[in-house]
């Protein structure tokens, strides 16, 4: 653990870490060991609400953390529906509440259960799925995202390890019946990997590509800090040649206010054509001398209560001062119709993309153009913050130093 800080003093005058706990052998035996290693814990229990049984699994599952002195909080999702995509959209919306509750109780740190056997399936279902090499390298050990530091612990520590531990402690857990659904594309590969060479050499192959996708993400770092501008409106400017497809894929991601980045192969179509074009909620526009990205306004959010910490678009954070009234007032789309004295020159398709603040239907604020229709609102602002940043946003093939997959398949 001090090799994946820095962590804050474990004070009870300070925040603490936070851990997502399923219920599941995984998670749970992280809340077990976490509890070893420090005091100042807190557990966020997800209830999604999918299976009738889930609400009492979730509330056994607290009252487990108590037993071994963690304190835990219950997050119940109301809205997801099973359906077309349910193990996706369950996925964000967990991600979604989580890093909300960190927000909420100050926590900068996320442990996640995620082990060694789920790196193994990821890799295999990227590799089916023809990931570039950004994604053969796998979940990242540590990510920053803007409200937490997500960070997994136990990329290298088998799944038999885990469940073994738990049953060394005298510990049960929650087996979720979905696991076994073969319908579920990682069940299936789960079932596929039956041989543990195939799934430590699945895993070998993520710490090299994980290695190498650092020193790539340093690479792009220079190459961007020298060749292009990102823009506190949101937008890139590239300058007059296009950047190589992996560059320009993680770049359209940053723009877009996206996890994940765009299918490469379409990244390489739009590289290759040099032409203007719009992919994955984001447009490529030739402007003056070089090429610039820029938010789609068609796949941008629509409106939304603004308040302090609002977040819009997936991509903005309202900074809003106290004395300002909320009556009534939304962030949105600026949208199109500003004179150009106002737009500073910029053109009005960029305009119509940034984050204003709305009252009865009416444009009241622009802050990236020093606009106001009421002076009050002045020392509001949006402060341009992806969930992922261009480069540098994760830690991978971090335990190559380290030797090895851990050998305790059977421990």
């Amino acid at each position: 653990m001090q090799a994946l800080g820095p962590w804050l003093p474990d004070d009870p005058a300070l925040p603490p870490v936070a851990l997502a706990v399923s219920g599941g052998g995984d998670s749970l035996c992280l809340a077990w060991l976490a509890r070893h290693w420090r005091k100042n814990l807190l557990a966020f229990v997800v209830d999604h609400g999918l299976r009738a049984e889930s609400a009492q699994e979730a509330r056994l599952t607290v009252q487990r953390l108590a037993d071994m002195g963690v304190p835990a909080r219950l997050l119940t999702l109301t809205t997801l529906t099973k359906g077309p995509g349910v193990a996706e959209r369950a996925r964000q919306a967990r991600y979604a509440v989580l890093a909300q509750a960190c927000r909420e109780a100050g926590c900068l740190d996320l442990l996640l259960g995620h082990q060694a056997d789920d790196q193994a399936e990821t890799l295999q279902m990227r590799h089916q799925a023809g990931s570039g090499p950004e994604g053969l390298a796998g979940m990242a050990w540590m990510s920053a995202l803007p409200d937490v530091r997500v960070v997994r612990p136990l990329l290298d520590v088998s799944r038999q390890a885990l469940r073994n531990t738990l049953r060394g402690a005298g510990l049960a857990w929650v087996d979720d019946p979905s696991n076994q659904d073969m319908q579920a594309g990682r069940v299936r590969v789960r079932h596929s990997l039956r041989e543990q060479d195939e799934r430590e050499a699945l895993w070998r192959a993520g710490l090299q590509a994980g290695a190498a996708r650092m020193r790539r993400d340093d690479s792009r770092t220079m190459s961007f800090a020298r060749q292009g501008t990102f823009r506190p409106e949101g937008w890139v400017c590239l300058g007059p040649v296009l950047p190589e497809p992996e560059d320009l894929s993680v770049l359209i991601r940053c723009v877009g206010g996206q996890i994940y980045p765009p299918a490469p192969a379409a990244v390489r179509r739009l590289q290759a054509a040099g032409q203007e074009a719009t992919l994955a909620g984001v447009q490529l526009v030739r402007w003056r001398s070089g090429w610039v990205l820029v938010r789609e306004a068609a796949a941008m959010d629509a409106y939304g209560p603004a308040y302090a910490g609002a977040r819009w678009d997936g991509r903005f954070e309202l900074f809003l001062p106290s004395s300002v009234s909320r009556e009534s007032l939304q962030v949105g789309p600026a949208g199109f119709g500003l004179d150009r004295t106002v737009r500073g020159g910029w053109p009005a398709r960029f305009c119509a993309t940034l984050p204003a603040l709305w009252r009865h239907g009416q444009r009241v604020g622009i802050p990236h153009l020093g606009w106001w229709a009421e002076e009050a609102l002045q020392g509001a602002g949006f402060l341009f913050q992806p969930p992922v940043p261009a480069t540098g946003g994760g830690v991978y093939g971090w335990p190559e130093a380290r030797g090895a997959w851990f050998a305790a398949h059977h421990i």
